[in-house]
Formats: C-alpha cells, sequence, structure tokens
C-alpha cells in the first residue's frame, strides 16, 4: 500500500533510491528547500508501508504572462525508484498534482520530458497529456536532447485551449519568459 504524503525536509537525506537514476534531474538543496517553502502543497511523497520513499512529484502554480488562461500547475520533478516502477506510483503523483492545479483554478497542468524517454512520454500520454512543442537542446551536460513540453487541460479550460498546437506568436512570447 502506497501512502502519500507531504514532503519534510528530513526527506532530502531519504530519497537518494529515487533520485539516482539517469534520467531523474536532481538539484541542489536550495531547490528543492525553495520548492518546499514556496509550493509546499505541491511537494508530495510516496512513501512504502515501511516508511521508504517510493517516489515524489514536486511542482507549481504560475502563469507567465497576465493572461488568466496561461495560470497553470507546473511539475518541476516526477521521479519513481526503479524498484517501484510500473505499480501506479508515478499516475497517483501526477493526479494529486493535478487535484492541486485544480482546487487552484489552473487552466492546465504542464511538464517538461526528454523526447527519449519514451516510457515516460507514453505514460504522459496514457493519461491525457499531449505534445504541446518541443523545445530544442532543453537539457544540458554530457550532451543536450530536446524535451516535449507536454499539457493536459484542466475542468477550468472547457474547450482545451491550453492544448492546441501554439502560433508563431505565442512560440516567441514563450522564449522571451
Amino acid at each position: 500500500m502506497t501512502t502519500l504524503r507531504q514532503f519534510r525536509c528530513d526527506d532530502l537525506f531519504k530519497f537518494n533510491n529515487v533520485n539516482l537514476d539517469p534520467l531523474t534531474e536532481t538539484y541542489n538543496l536550495a531547490f528543492y528547500l525553495m520548492y518546499l517553502s514556496r509550493w509546499p502543497e505541491y511537494f508530495q511523497v510516496a512513501e512504502s508501508p515501511t516508511g521508504k520513499i517510493m517516489g515524489y512529484v514536486m511542482g507549481k502554480s504560475e502563469a507567465r504572462n497576465n493572461k488568466s488562461s496561461d495560470w497553470h500547475g507546473h511539475v518541476t520533478a516526477i521521479s519513481v525508484g526503479e524498484e517501484h516502477r510500473r505499480l501506479g506510483v508515478a499516475g497517483k503523483l501526477m493526479q494529486f498534482l493535478e487535484d492541486v492545479s485544480e482546487r487552484k483554478k489552473c487552466y492546465f497542468v504542464d511538464l517538461f520530458v526528454r523526447v527519449s524517454n519514451v516510457v515516460a512520454v507514453a505514460m504522459y500520454k496514457k493519461m491525457g497529456y499531449v505534445v504541446y512543442r518541443t523545445m530544442s537542446d532543453y537539457y544540458t551536460g554530457m550532451s543536450n536532447e530536446d524535451a516535449y513540453d507536454m499539457r493536459r487541460a484542466l475542468s477550468w479550460d472547457v474547450d482545451k485551449i491550453s492544448e492546441r498546437e501554439p502560433t508563431q506568436e505565442e512560440i516567441a512570447e514563450l522564449e522571451d519568459t
């Protein structure tokens, strides 16, 4: 049985089994603490009955411009330990983040995922996410890699406008932010 609970500061010392994965973006301590202090409602842990961290999700709500239809939930990171994959943990964490975003009256949820992470892309598509656009060289490091900006409209976006392909003007505006 998996329990979802709010991420706590001491979890930073317990989640290496989840974070030490080549497809997981890891951040410095200050970054995690900033998210925990600014958006605690979006930072959740999936915990096993033995107390082991199975996975986590951290995100935020934001808008890139002043349009109310741009108010959205954003998945900054989601990761599930290798031994806990294919058990529905990621789905529960994503559902949690979407529920928080609904309560905050967000129009959609977005996330970025490596184009090469075909398992994750397929999972997100199964959850109803669509590829909104491709971000060139989004991931940097040993080798640059493109990312998909994936979105899922929430109930506030009745016409699913947030999922439609962006115009060139909208792309330029997004790139300026």
